[in-house]
């Protein structure tokens, strides 16, 4: 007999993610991952030492994701055993700062790559967009193998060392996106500043900018509620792991300067287009990363329709986007995307630029009533 009380964690790396809902079924495992609105359903076989199943998530297009699902009982590592250690010159080869370019993109990337002595590796790439967060896997015979499972990525990268430095290999995402990729060494490897991507346009002020909160109940962006000597909109989705983390530091800036006048107002842009459906995702949310915000449902998360109902911006190139707003309403400075805890060095470096924004904002804005 089962013991009541089942839970479960997906680990990426340092990432540990409890899951809200863990259940037995009979002989079925459900693992509930209501706040990306992701389930994964499996049975055991080969007498309890096996789990096979399905995992099904929310699609950008508003239908599912669905891929098989397997486990193996006492697994030890991520991709299976491995076969001898590699050598300290193999390992440093592949471990640090890499420039990188991906076969469906224009714009390059960075990768950050780290080869520990056991040979397991951890990893992110840096987009203009934000950052692929806290990949896991190890070097083996001379291949980098990288994954991710969070509940709504669902990552494989795989590489191979060539003989001139370079790294050469694959990426999948779900379970229709594969492209290919290399990449070269470059310590000094930088993307376009993201405060320097998108352009506030003055088009639209922000009383036009009029949206529902999960209530119904529609709001100004100029409304009392939303002011403050300083002021953050945030453009994200529930759906977005790099909303997660932005939404973790945003509370955290709202607890530091709160008093002082910050306020931050979040405008969710969900898959859908379900006001019903949307709201609900939007309140798990809330009270799963235990935001102290507002949030308003602005729209659905298809960049080309998000830009139109948020025409403030020349257009919305990523989740997150991070709006400062000065106590006039003028705006001044707009992040593209967000680079999390997963990119070390660059976390830190954002969250000091953030911080050096508002305390000018409100230092603007002293003594004013």
């Amino acid at each position: 007999m089962r013991p009541a009380g089942w839970q479960s964690t997906l680990v990426n790396g340092m990432e540990h993610i409890s899951v809200p809902r863990t259940a037995w079924n009979g002989d079925q495992l459900v693992i509930d991952i209501d706040y990306f609105d992701s389930k994964i359903t499996a049975e055991t076989s080969q007498n309890g030492s096996r789990l096979d199943g399905e995992w099904v998530k929310r699609a950008a297009d508003g239908g599912w994701t669905r891929m098989p699902f397997h486990a193996a009982f006492g697994a030890g590592t991520r991709f299976g055993r491995r076969f001898g250690p590699n050598t300290p010159a193999a390992r440093s080869a592949v471990s640090g700062r890499w420039l990188v370019q991906f076969s469906k993109s224009e714009e390059p990337a960075i990768g950050l790559i780290q080869v520990r002595q056991d040979d397991t590796a951890t990893a992110t790439f840096l987009t203009t967009t934000g950052d692929y967060r806290f990949l896991a896997g190890d070097l083996h015979k001379g291949q980098l193998r990288l994954s991710c499972f969070d509940g709504a990525h669902a990552f494989l990268f795989m590489a191979k060392a060539e003989e001139d430095g370079r790294l050469s290999g694959d990426f999948w995402s779900r379970d229709k996106w594969h492209e290919t990729w290399t990449a070269t060494k470059d310590s000094d490897a930088k993307l376009p500043d993201a405060f320097g991507l998108s352009t506030w346009t003055g088009a639209v002020k922000l009383d036009a900018l009029v949206f529902p909160d999960v209530d119904g109940v529609r709001w100004s962006l100029a409304d009392p509620k939303f002011a403050g000597r300083a002021r953050i909109i945030e453009v994200f989705g529930t759906w977005c792991p790099n909303c997660k983390d932005a939404t973790t530091y945003l509370t955290e800036l709202l607890v530091k300067y709160a008093r002082r006048g910050l306020s931050v107002v979040g405008l969710a842009f969900e898959l859908t287009g379900d006001f019903e459906r949307d709201a609900k995702l939007v309140r798990t949310y809330v009270r799963r990363h235990r935001v102290r915000y507002p949030v308003l449902i602005a729209g659905v998360a298809d960049k080309s329709k998000a830009s139109e109902a948020f025409p403030a911006l020349d257009r919305i190139r990523a989740y997150p986007t991070t709006i400062f707003v000065d106590r006039t309403g003028e705006v001044v400075a707009v992040y593209t995307g967000f680079s999390g805890p997963a990119s070390g060095p660059e976390y830190l470096a954002l969250r000091a630029r953030f911080e050096a924004i508002i305390e000018g904002m409100l230092a603007d804005s002293a003594g004013t009533p």
